[in-house]
Formats: structure tokens, C-alpha cells, sequence
């Protein structure tokens, strides 16, 4: 399957009640980090489908796809009482280009957030490292994924697997055209990257079913799992700042430069004193 293709497929997927269940949470999420977020430009790489930026208020605020597809308003089914529909704004400013060569500059982004970019990306490796140089010293980024050490990882593994011995290419349970990212696999790209991460939570606990009235009963594995097994959830997010060794804060230079220095002493010569008398 190409990588466009997932990305269709992913975008139907999220108008299903799974999907819309998972971007409840992750918007939910997401807005709470960004909200204080200040700066000047802020960029969202990928998953249209979600205003990642609706919360921050940031002058100039971006949205970039990786693919000529310009996605198209979804219509959400209908819910079972109890599961959050979204219906996003569309994005102020639409970007078309390769995440792994963003046309901006060096240190130039207050903030990014990348809601399921990695595994979408065609390397997820340089896209963290573009992320990297358009962020500005003391730049956040904030990061969703998918856990494959969940119930959901486990029912999309499994079902590869089956299309796989079956030769099928029947949908996934979660479309994705590669692996799912681990959570401590991808903090230690992060602290490759000097990108120090901030927090991490995990979420979505209930069972993978297809159908919104089974999500509805699994109501009660939200407060059991965030208590007893909270690195098992569905999804997770990362909050990361960009760190940058030997900078000096121009303030403190300032106020070095404006000491006043010490006046030089002065030491008197005995026999100069002789003179005089």
C-alpha cells in the first residue's frame, strides 16, 4: 500500500467510533500543552483531521501535509451517547511539502506538534531532525502515537499478520503503513536529538472494537487503566524541549557588561614620602 493510500485510509478510519474516540482524547490532550505555549509561529505536521492548534494562540499558526491529497471535510457517523464528536476549524494556512526538508528556516518555530507524522512519515528519523533545526532554542513539541504495547497494538499486529499469511489486503484495524513507534524508543531519539523531554501520558484504555456501543460499555476501563496498567493505553503523548548546551542568556550579559569594575589601589613609596618632609 502506498503512502498516500494510508493516508486516505487513516483519514477514513478516524470518521469511524474508534477513531473518533482516539482523536477525543488526543484533542483533549493537546490543547491542555498548548494553550500556554507563546511565541510568534506554530506548526502542525500532518493528520488534517485534527486542529492540533486550535487552543494556542500564537499570531501564525501552520498546518503541513506530506502528500498532493488535500483532504476533504469528513462526515462523522453517528455516536452512541457518551462518545465526543469532533468537528475541527480548518487550519489558517495549508503548507504542501516533505516533512523530512520543511521550507523554513533554521530556528524559526516557536512550537510543533506532529499527531501520528512519525508513523506516517517516510523517515521518521529525519523528520525529527528537521523538526529539530526549525525549532527555536527552548521550543516545545509535542508528539502523539500509537503504543504497540496495547490492546490496539496487539489486534493491528495480528491482523498484518493474518492479511500476511492469507495474501488479503483487507484494512487494518488501525491503518498504518509501518510500525508503530515505542514509547521509550522514541524518548531515547528524542535525547539523541537534545530534546529533553518535559512529560509523557498515556491514554485510551478501552478494548479495540469496531463498534461505538461496545466502546460505550468499556466506559469503566478508562478509571481502572489510567490506575492499574497506564503504560498499556492505546496512544500516548510526549511534551519535549528543545535544549541547546553553552547558550547564554543575552540579560546576564548585559548586566555583567554594566559592573562597575573596581578601582585599581594605589600603593604609596615610603621614600617619596622622605621627599617631602
Amino acid at each position: 500500500m502506498t503512502r498516500n493510500a494510508t493516508i486516505i485510509e487513516l483519514a477514513q478510519w478516524l470518521a469511524t467510533p474508534p477513531g473518533q474516540y482516539l482523536l477525543a482524547w488526543e484533542q483533549a490532550q493537546v490543547d491542555r500543552e498548548v494553550a500556554d505555549v507563546f511565541g510568534y509561529h506554530a506548526l502542525q505536521l500532518g493528520l488534517p483531521q485534527q486542529d492540533a492548534l486550535r487552543a494556542n494562540r500564537m499570531p501564525h499558526r501552520w498546518v503541513a501535509h506530506d502528500t498532493l491529497w488535500v483532504p476533504e471535510p469528513l462526515q462523522a457517523p453517528e455516536l452512541e451517547p457518551g462518545l465526543t464528536t469532533l468537528s475541527p476549524q480548518p487550519p489558517r494556512v495549508a503548507l504542501h511539502c516533505d516533512f523530512d526538508a520543511l521550507p523554513l528556516a533554521n530556528q524559526s518555530v516557536d512550537l510543533v506538534v506532529l499527531p501520528h507524522a512519525l508513523e506516517l512519515a517516510r523517515d521518521p528519523h529525519l523528520t525529527l531532525r528537521e523538526v529539530e533545526r526549525v525549532l527555536r532554542p527552548e521550543g516545545r513539541l509535542v508528539i502523539t502515537g500509537f503504543n504497540p504495547a496495547s490492546l490496539w497494538g496487539l489486534r493491528h499486529r495480528m491482523g498484518r499478520l493474518h492479511r500476511r499469511l492469507r495474501a488479503q489486503s483487507g484494512p487494518a484495524f488501525v491503518p498504518a503503513d509501518g510500525d508503530f513507534i515505542g514509547y521509550w524508543r522514541l524518548r531515547d531519539w528524542l535525547r539523541l536529538l537534545s530534546l529533553e523531554v518535559q512529560q509523557g501520558r498515556f491514554g485510551c484504555w478501552r478494548a479495540p472494537f469496531d463498534s461505538g456501543r461496545w466502546l460505550q460499555r468499556m466506559g469503566w476501563l478508562e478509571r481502572a487503566g489510567e490506575h492499574w496498567w497506564p503504560v498499556f493505553g492505546a496512544v500516548y503523548m510526549l511534551v519535549a524541549v528543545k535544549r541547546v548546551r553553552g547558550m547564554r542568556l543575552v540579560g546576564l550579559a548585559r548586566r555583567e557588561a554594566r559592573a562597575p569594575k573596581a578601582a585599581p589601589a594605589v600603593a604609596a613609596h615610603s621614600h617619596h614620602q622622605q621627599d617631602h618632609r
